[in-house]
């Protein structure tokens, strides 16, 4: 298991980003959380087999129809105990 931070540049907020993520990060069987923060970017948190972790942030690249990703960010950070999957706000 590990965990990723992802923070996704571009318009990503008021585009349904956040729920998307949840989606896909839950179908992929991961935990962790999005969140906007005040900057106009995304924050992302995932944790799960390295694997996984490659699927979503190759969805993250392109994100939901609305959204237009212009870069992401990502640091691996110390696996979190997070159940589930969820928006923070």
């Amino acid at each position: 298991m590990a965990c990723t931070r992802f923070l996704i540049s571009g318009r990503v907020q008021g585009v349904f980003f956040r729920q998307s993520v949840v989606d896909e990060a839950t179908r992929l069987g991961l935990r962790g959380y999005a969140k906007n923060l005040s900057d106009g970017r995304v924050e992302v948190l995932a944790c799960g087999e390295v694997g996984l972790l490659a699927q979503l942030e190759a969805w993250l690249h392109q994100g939901p129809p609305m959204a237009s990703v212009s870069g992401i960010e990502k640091m691996q950070v110390n696996e979190e105990s997070i159940k589930g999957f969820t928006v923070r706000y």
